[in-house]
């Protein structure tokens, strides 16, 4: 099978796929995460923090370990979510000791559903004439910007505030992940803010590859 028809096929799965049981840890018991996150697609939505049954297809995990020993704020306006969305004063996140953060980030890179593996990694850095394009189609294009933080040609964060903060991408998540997000959000979530623009191939790779080059160690 090709690419292409590799990746038509899949976009049509959903967030109602069955994964695997995994048993939850004493650590989140204690910490009591299932109260805002959801650990699997079968409980019921959660209404204050993000999906976690995804986090191994979604995240990397150096930067769950150190989130979680040290969190930062990646949702400036609150989860879109949660009925309060916008309106509430933003919770910090309970910080964990490193041992804690090693554990919960290993269970975390656990919980996955079942995705074909798709090789979108495998690229050239970008030329910069490829980082103009591809940030012009992230800004203007598709106005990313109106709900992302991006970053500016000064190399600070720039944009909007009701999504998350795309100015870490590159450090934060999995780029096979943005991918698959960007070509069909429903795949990992029934019903949300983000918007299904039906993207053809190349420019869900265009996209990625430039969202994967937005990293903390690069702004100024």
């Amino acid at each position: 099978m090709n690419r292409v028809a590799l990746i038509a096929g899949l976009f049509f799965m959903s967030v109602s796929l069955p994964i695997e049981a995994a048993e939850i840890p004493a650590l989140f018991k204690e910490k009591n995460c299932a109260h805002c996150h959801r650990l699997s697609a079968d409980d019921a939505p959660a209404q204050s923090a993000p999906d976690l049954f995804y986090a191994g297809d979604k995240f990397q995990k150096k930067w769950i370990r150190s989130f979680l020993i040290q969190p930062e704020t990646i949702r400036k306006a609150g989860y879109s979510g949660a009925d309060d969305f916008m309106r509430a004063e933003i919770q910090p996140h309970p910080t964990l000791t490193e041992t804690e953060a090693t554990s919960a980030a290993e269970f975390l890179m656990s919980l996955k559903i079942p995705l074909d593996p798709i090789p979108v990694t495998e690229w050239e850095p970008l030329s910069r004439v490829q980082m103009v394009r591809f940030k012009i189609l992230f800004e203007r294009d598709y106005g990313c910007i109106s709900c992302h933080e991006g970053v500016n040609l000064a190399g600070k964060p720039r944009g909007g505030i009701s999504g998350p903060t795309m100015v870490d991408t590159g450090n934060r998540l999995q780029a096979d992940w943005v991918f698959r997000w960007l070509q069909n959000p429903e795949t990992f979530r029934a019903k949300g803010r983000m918007p299904k623009f039906d993207l053809d191939v190349e420019t869900a790779e265009a996209l990625t590859r430039y969202l994967m080059t937005l990293k903390k160690e690069n702004l100024k």
